[in-house]
């Protein structure tokens, strides 16, 4: 028996390599060391400098000072400087000297976003990735011969691991010198909320502002304009490198060089060749290909509807062709008529519906309508001309007449009554009797003087209290006596003065009489003063020529509460 021949170690090595494999994929060998595509990672400084960047180049904070623009410098606060800014309260340089205007912030906390949540199922080996091509490489060029001759290129795909969502929260501090200054930096900050903070060409973020905080401090020494607010970032995080792992990767379609073959046929190959002597005329070319079914495809006439080829069955072996036909045309410009039409509903352009129940919608009548049993509106009923009936029979929940000329006559002699339940509005006047009457009047001080007015009750009613109580107060006159002499200008009295009335000069001296000892005291010498319950008689020693001792007798009369 014959042996087979041993294969050489050159084939052996060959049958062993990756290459030979069945599963291998060349798609997947590739090498980053000599493209030119980087890495995507996304880091915590990569979102520092997308606000630093947007404050310098986007923003540019700026502030008018001795007529000069003066921009306002923004810096990223170290621990340490932060922690003297919140004990000092302000931002000093080496010099110690303030450092008015600026802009100094720090990130203070990150977080999940757990409205995107990401699951890599294995950080050492993450299974969801965001893939993107590159248009155009060096093993993707654009040429000619490339397209003439169908040469499809290969692509280059690159996967990039979902980043981790975070949230960034940062505290942001202003100092300025002016409040002017602190309102434009306030206003043009203020202005970018919502809107993704970054370099172009680079990552951006979206980015929240908080509400603003004033944290002014004022000593006597400096004055420092300051306000505080927050900023929300959100960002996402791609490491360059993990576990020694790269998180981009790089996949390669394969060429593909796809090739077409035309096929031709001499005139001889498709009719018969006469044989010596012998005539055949020229039949028409035989089909070179078809393709027929075993079921084929049949259509049938049914109920108003025509076929030009009915119950012929197409089976793919020739051609079949159907006219449908019905008995009259439908387009939409086309007057169509039925014997008798029965559905549930009929809904008209406007929308207007007839069903069993009624009509719902709008409806136009331009000639007659006669009905021979109820009609029953769910809306309103307009009739533009004359409505005439035989009998009315109305409920009324509400009415309204609208004419548009003339007037209307309810009743035509004196003796009629016209009875009303409900409310009566009117927007114009009526006459009583040939007196005009225009307004009921609520004026409670009867100061319009209106000779075309009724006045309510409650008018009248307030106007005749205002009078009683004026008449009330002109009444008062009430007899007190001194209770105690505090000083040799000034007696006490238990009583409290009354109160004047609206539209009544306000209580004084000139309400009062007093006497000391029996002797009238002059009015220009003395003055009074309502001390809590104790009514104070003050009087001018010089002016009236004594003073005051306490076993003087000081009577008064005059408007006293009580």
């Amino acid at each position: 028996m014959a042996r087979t021949k041993p294969l050489s170690r050159r084939a052996r090595r060959d049958l062993n390599s990756i290459a030979l494999r069945e599963d291998f994929n060349r798609a997947r060998e590739y090498r980053r060391d000599k493209d030119d595509q980087k890495n995507i990672s996304v880091s915590l400084m990569d979102m520092d400098s997308a606000i630093m960047y947007y404050f310098n180049e986007v923003i540019k904070p700026s502030v008018k000072e001795n007529k000069e623009t003066v921009q306002v410098p923004v810096m990223y606060a170290s621990p340490e400087r932060w922690v003297s800014i919140q004990k000092q309260g302000f931002m000093r340089d080496k010099r110690q000297q303030l450092i008015v205007p600026a802009i100094v912030f720090k990130r203070t906390s990150i977080e999940k976003n757990e409205n995107i949540p990401i699951d890599k199922l294995d950080a050492n080996n993450p299974q969801n990735f965001q893939t993107f091509t590159q248009k155009y490489s060096q093993s993707n060029r654009y040429d000619q011969f490339s397209r003439v001759v169908g040469v499809t290129t290969n692509k280059e795909y690159y996967n990039v691991v979902v980043p981790d969502y975070v949230i960034l929260n940062y505290e942001f501090t202003i100092w300025t010198s002016y409040i002017e200054q602190m309102n434009k930096l306030v206003e043009k900050i203020n202005y970018t909320d919502g809107a993704y903070w970054g370099e172009p060409g680079k990552m951006r973020f979206r980015t929240k502002i908080e509400s603003f905080t004033d944290a002014s401090e004022m000593d006597a020494q400096e004055r420092l304009i300051k306000t505080t607010f927050g900023v929300q970032m959100l960002g996402y995080i791609i490491p360059e490198e993990f576990n020694s792992m790269v998180t981009t990767q790089k996949h390669l379609t394969p060429k593909k060089l796809v090739f077409n073959m035309d096929v031709e046929k001499s005139r001889k190959d498709l009719v018969d060749v006469p044989a010596p002597g012998q005539t055949v005329g020229i039949e028409a070319p035989k089909d070179v290909f078809s393709i027929s079914v075993g079921f084929p495809f049949t259509m049938n006439a049914g109920t108003g509807v025509s076929l030009s080829s009915d119950g012929v069955g197409f089976d793919g072996s020739s051609p079949v062709t159907q006219t449908v036909s019905i008995g009259q045309p439908v387009a939409t410009t086309d007057d169509v008529t039925f014997a008798q039409v029965s559905a549930s509903s009929l809904v008209f352009g406007n929308p207007t519906t007839f069903t069993y129940q009624g009509i719902s919608g709008s409806i136009a009548i331009t000639g007659s309508l006669t009905t021979s049993g109820d009609l029953t509106v769910q809306g309103d009923a307009t009739v533009a001309g004359t409505l005439t009936a035989t009998e009315f029979h109305t409920q009324f929940v509400s009415a309204s007449i609208l004419f548009q000329s003339g007037s209307t006559k309810l009743g035509d002699t004196i003796d009629d009554t016209h009875e009303y339940t409900g409310s009566l509005s009117t927007s114009g006047s009526f006459i009583l009797n040939g007196y005009t009457i225009d307004e009921i009047s609520n004026d409670s001080t009867l100061g319009d003087e209106s000779t075309t007015a009724v006045p309510t009750e409650y008018a009248v009613k307030t106007y005749a209290d205002s009078l009683t109580t004026d008449q009330s107060y002109l009444r008062k006159s009430y007899y007190k006596t001194a209770a105690s002499v505090l000083s040799t200008t000034t007696a006490s009295f238990t009583a409290v003065t009354a109160s004047a009335p609206a539209g009544v000069t306000d209580t004084s001296e000139h309400d009062f009489i007093f006497f000391i000892n029996g002797q009238y005291m002059e009015h220009d010498a003395i003055a009074i003063e309502q001390s809590g319950s104790s009514l104070l008689l003050k009087v001018d020693n010089d002016s009236i020529g004594y003073a005051l001792e306490s076993d003087d007798e000081i009577i008064s009369i005059g408007k006293f509460n009580s």
